[in-house]
């Protein structure tokens, strides 16, 4: 029976913690350097990018190749998408050619499922629509879990754009479902509807977002919505919403500031928090490496 991580509702608590578990030796392998485990030899790997991604994508191909996966990118542009493939004949083309996984990103919420059910690969969601990212939320909570030796009793703040973040939506299920407890707060404009029936509690101010907090989580403003006009500009939602020294003073001794990247400096995160040692987004991008190996030997069947 083929494996496919598609999102973090699907996912139990168990495979959770195993992969955190088992992402602590793949980090030990390349921090030390070791970046041939074999472990995936004579097994090929497609991502399939429909969207622009740094981070994501060459965390999983640098995952695949650490390893000893084949492993192809492919992009739109570069593809028969060009001459009007559809999403489903370029998954089962892929599928074909003997892929044994294939890691989609894609604007439309749901892509991900419809290729797993078209295919024999593994499928990984790189994200999805503003649905789900859970490789994020993944990479995330190893961080956390790195950092403070566990995630049960922690209190996550996740600050900003909630309304059209996958990142958010992953982190709220995966993070509550191991134990923490999960806080937003954003401008009502930037909340989405229903968000009272998540496993999360709605600040009303930033003493109640902050005080308490072990973890504050920015999230990336899209400035290409704000021609929407869903706060009425960058320097006013920065004054009551950006994360600042001054209100990290309000959060737990040692907590930490999180953020997905890429990061619109002084906005959602003033500067000098993004450069200070609390702030853990350049960890982040080393634990997607170490964290996605982990779930390419999972999704394999490579490991248990």
């Amino acid at each position: 029976m083929k494996r496919d991580f598609l999102t973090m509702a699907d996912t139990p608590k168990e495979l959770i913690e195993s992969l955190l578990e088992r992402a602590g030796f793949m980090k030990q392998n390349i921090a030390s350097g070791n970046k041939s485990l074999d472990i995936l030899k004579g097994k090929s790997m497609v991502t399939l990018f429909y969207e622009n991604s740094t981070r994501t994508r060459c965390s999983f191909e640098d995952a695949g190749k650490y390893l000893g996966a084949k492993v192809v990118g492919i992009s739109p542009s570069g593809s028969s998408v060009k001459k009007g493939e559809s999403l489903i004949d370029t998954a089962v083309t892929l599928d074909k050619m003997m892929t044994d996984v294939i890691v989609i990103r894609h604007s439309i919420a749901g892509a991900p499922a419809i290729i797993a059910k078209h295919t024999k690969a593994s499928v990984v969601n790189g994200g999805d629509g503003m649905h789900a990212h859970p490789t994020q939320a993944l990479l995330d909570m190893y961080t956390m879990r790195e950092r403070f030796g566990q995630i049960k009793g922690l209190e996550v703040a996740i600050i900003g754009d909630v309304k059209h973040s996958r990142v958010a939506q992953s982190n709220i299920v995966g993070l509550s479902k191991m134990g923490a407890k999960v806080k937003v707060f954003a401008p009502n404009t930037l909340l989405p509807k229903g968000i009272e029936n998540q496993p999360c509690k709605v600040c009303k101010n930033v003493e109640e977002a902050f005080k308490g907090s072990d973890v504050i989580m920015g999230l990336r403003i899209q400035l290409e919505r704000q021609q929407k006009g869903l706060f009425p500009s960058i320097e006013e939602y920065n004054h009551f919403y950006g994360v600042s020294m001054e209100r990290m003073a309000m959060a737990n001794k040692g907590a930490i500031v999180m953020h997905p990247g890429p990061a619109n400096r002084g906005i959602e995160v003033d500067c000098d928090v993004l450069d200070s040692e609390m702030c853990l987004k350049d960890e982040q991008v080393t634990n997607g490496v170490a964290t996605r190996m982990a779930l390419l030997e999972w999704v394999t069947g490579s490991r248990g």
